[in-house]
C-alpha cells in the first residue's frame, strides 16, 4: 500500500514539492533551496506565484485577498497572521489586489477582505468581511475533510 503524497509550492523559491502526507505535521522543508515548506504565517503572493500556489497545491490553501487602501484589510491583516501560527498544517496567504489586478481578477472577487480556501486547484470555500483570529481559525477548521 502507496502512502499518499500532497504537492506543495514552496513559498521561497516556488518550487513544487511532493510530501508524503505523514510528514506534513513534521515541519518539511523545500527539496531545492532547503526553506520551510509550511511556514506558519502567511507568503506575500505576486503575479507570477499566485496562480501556481493555488493550483499546484494540494494541501488546504487559504488566499487574502486585500487591498492597502481597505481599512477591514489592514485591520484583518494580524488576525490572519495569527490565525496561520495556530494552523501550520495549512497555507496561508496573501495577495494585494490594487497592485495585482490581473492576478487577482479570475477570482472574481467582490468585496474586501475576502478569504478564498483552495484545495487540489479548486475553490471549496469563501469568506467576506473582516474576522477576527478565532473566527478564521474555526472557518478553517471547518473546512478540514
Amino acid at each position: 500500500m502507496s502512502e499518499q503524497n500532497s504537492h506543495l509550492v514552496c513559498p521561497h523559491c516556488q518550487a513544487t514539492n511532493r510530501i508524503p502526507a505523514a510528514k506534513l505535521s513534521a515541519a518539511p522543508n523545500c527539496g531545492k533551496c532547503g526553506q520551510p515548506l509550511l511556514k506558519g504565517s502567511p507568503h506575500e503572493l505576486n503575479a507570477q506565484t499566485v496562480r501556481k500556489v493555488i493550483q499546484k497545491n494540494e494541501v488546504l490553501t487559504i488566499v487574502d485577498f486585500w487591498a492597502s487602501w481597505c481599512q477591514p484589510c489592514l485591520m484583518m491583516a494580524p488576525q490572519f497572521k495569527a490565525a496561520a501560527a495556530q494552523l501550520p498544517q495549512v497555507v496561508f496567504a496573501k495577495i494585494q489586489t490594487d497592485k495585482y489586478e490581473q492576478a487577482a481578477a479570475p477570482y472574481n472577487i467582490r468585496s474586501l477582505p475576502t478569504m478564498v480556501a483552495f484545495k487540489n486547484g479548486i475553490e471549496i470555500a469563501r469568506q467576506s468581511g473582516a474576522l477576527p483570529n478565532d473566527q478564521i481559525v474555526q472557518w478553517v477548521q471547518s473546512l478540514h475533510s
